[in-house]
């Protein structure tokens, strides 16, 4: 079992065993989303790694934090507190996120690498940052960060 597999298990137990709910189930919920992942790719007797499973949290909060908004936007506050309250508990699974600073720096690199580049090849941009980073960075902040940088 991986580190981070193992982190959310003892963490989810302790969670329960101290009588907080929300968290025990959010983290079980979590739990129930690798599991899914492994099956679905066939690694149900291996299991993932920690890369994979940070690849699975970072979806779970991307969930979390799209239904907060849209939950916000339809003015329900009541029904996006615990959607921002659970990535908030997911995110410490997560490491630390890159900066709009520090993610500009890299897209500058990246695209200072690359021959002929254009609005066309954001895509391109996009992946080669996303490898760069793995999952200490939003996937929606690096879109939007690599379409200013090709647009200017």
């Amino acid at each position: 079992m991986s580190a981070l597999k193992e982190r959310i298990t003892s963490e989810m137990k302790a969670a329960l065993l101290s009588g907080d709910r929300f968290r025990g189930d959010v983290l079980r919920n979590l739990k129930a989303a690798i599991l899914n992942e492994e099956v679905s790719l066939g690694k149900r007797e291996d299991g993932l790694d920690d890369s994979e499973i940070e690849k699975v949290v970072a979806r779970e909060v991307k969930k979390r934090v799209e239904s907060a908004d849209l939950y916000r936007k339809n003015d329900r506050a009541e029904l996006a507190e615990p959607e921002e309250k659970e990535a908030e508990i997911l995110r410490e699974f997560l490491p630390e996120q890159l900066g709009e600073a520090e993610i500009s720096k890299i897209v500058e690199e990246v695209i200072a690498g690359m021959d002929d580049v254009s609005i066309q090849k954001m895509g391109q941009v996009i992946g080669a940052v996303k490898s760069k980073v793995g999952n200490a960075a939003d996937g929606a902040l690096v879109a939007k960060i690599v379409k200013e940088k090709l647009t200017k």
